[in-house]
């Protein structure tokens, strides 16, 4: 059910235990006080009757069906209790009789124009039968002039308290719409901006697998030609690695446009590519994390960014070290990154989710949208808190049975 129909439900469900407990004490009021021989099993029947409808409502309000229809029908009984009520006890004479207004404001507010018509039919209508066939007041220790002006105050009092009270819930529930819907367009900006991204790095991935399989034969036949170079073989070896890798990482971002299926990752194979990009980053991990678990790729993606973010915080401070934890817990995978950088502004603590909005001069903007699109898709949490001294602690939770991908 669409949430402002049910807050709008729920409102009338308020408003009308409010004119239950007025009309009850109206009643009350009027025989005892001002001594009106108003007749009480009709006046009775009424309020019984609102308050048993509203009671069916209140019980069913989350299984309402979320037309208008539904909003105009609670209304209805609303007009109908209201015009019974006014017409045994003065009809027209009743200052009370301007509560029909209220109705139609109510309608005005939440639903349809076609239904607030509708709404506003059934006030006149009402207004007008409890007129024609109203019974006048019979009795009471004031003339009918003062009785009048006494019950228009009560009225206004009242339809004050009416239109405070429903107008501040609406409002509420439009600002929570507002956000729903600003947060609602950011998130399909950046999907649309990484579903371009994804098109046009498949295209680039296409194009760099050659020059990247001619590089790797270069670096093959130089390693040969330096056999007696032990040093200068090493380093042509790292570099054959480093260049297997990014033929790895081109043929994976083509794999997608091919209709290929998504190859699960393990954490530790994970982290063993990313030492390699990384050699002089120190990384200390928990001895208790869970190496062999297999994931969705972009949860490897997500894990490489916090550690690079991280790595770059810290050699910007000259601590090149990060700790790493990774445990598993209640159907859970929990990490934590904790860098040891200058730290954060507690006011600027907010993890960026655009697209090419980085926080580093030479930062492309990618990794943590991208981190975030990731952490939606798998229905986890992404957070950032201060670590004690200086550096952060950038933390995610994502549930397993939906981080885990069959191989």
């Amino acid at each position: 059910m669409n949430s402002s129909d049910t807050s709008f439900l729920r409102t009338l469900c308020s408003l009308r235990w409010l004119a239950t407990a007025g009309q009850a004490a109206t009643i009350l009021v009027a025989t005892w006080l001002l001594g009106l021989e108003l007749p009480q099993i009709p006046l009775w029947s009424g309020v019984f009757v609102l308050a048993l409808f509203n009671l069916y409502a209140q019980l069913r309000v989350h299984d309402s069906d979320p037309a208008p229809v539904t909003a105009f029908g609670h209304i209805l009984v609303d007009v109908t209790v209201l015009t019974w009520m006014v017409g045994w006890s003065g009809g027209i004479s009743n200052p009370f009789g301007s509560l029909f207004l209220i109705l139609i404001a109510l309608a005005a507010l939440a639903l349809p124009l076609r239904w607030t018509h509708a709404v506003a039919a059934a006030c006149v209508g009402g207004y007008a039968l409890s007129a024609v066939f109203g019974l006048p007041l019979q009795g009471g220790h004031f003339d009918s002039m003062n009785l009048h002006l006494w019950g228009a105050a009560a009225n206004f009092l009242l339809s004050s308290v009416v239109v405070l009270v429903f107008s501040t819930r609406l409002a509420a529930a439009l600002r929570e719409r507002e956000n729903q819907l600003a947060l609602l367009r950011e998130r399909f900006v950046r999907n649309e901006g990484i579903v371009a991204l994804a098109t046009h790095a498949a295209s680039v991935a296409h194009e760099l697998n050659t020059p990247l399989a001619t590089m790797t034969l270069l670096t093959d036949d130089i390693a040969e030609q330096c056999a007696d170079n032990p040093e200068m073989r090493d380093d042509l070896e790292t570099l054959r690695e480093l260049l297997v890798q990014c033929r790895e990482r081109v043929l994976a971002l083509a794999a997608p446009a091919e209709g290929a299926s998504r190859t699960a990752v393990s954490i530790g194979s994970v982290l063993e590519q990313w030492r390699l990009v990384r050699p002089t980053i120190q990384l200390r991990r928990n001895a208790n994390a869970p190496l062999q678990l297999k994931l969705d790729p972009g949860v490897g993606h997500l894990l490489q960014v916090l550690l690079n973010n991280a790595a770059d915080a810290g050699e910007f401070s000259g601590r090149p070290q990060i700790d790493l934890d990774l445990r598993v817990r209640d159907g859970q995978l929990y990490g934590e990154v904790r860098d040891y950088g200058p730290g954060f502004n507690a006011n600027d603590a907010a993890l960026p989710g655009t697209l090419f909005n980085s926080g580093k001069t030479d930062g492309m903007g990618v990794g943590l949208a991208l981190s975030h699109a990731t952490i939606e898709r798998l229905h986890g949490e992404l957070w950032m808190r201060p670590a004690e001294g200086l550096g952060a602690r950038v933390g995610f939770r994502l549930p397993l049975n939906n981080t885990e991908v069959n191989t």
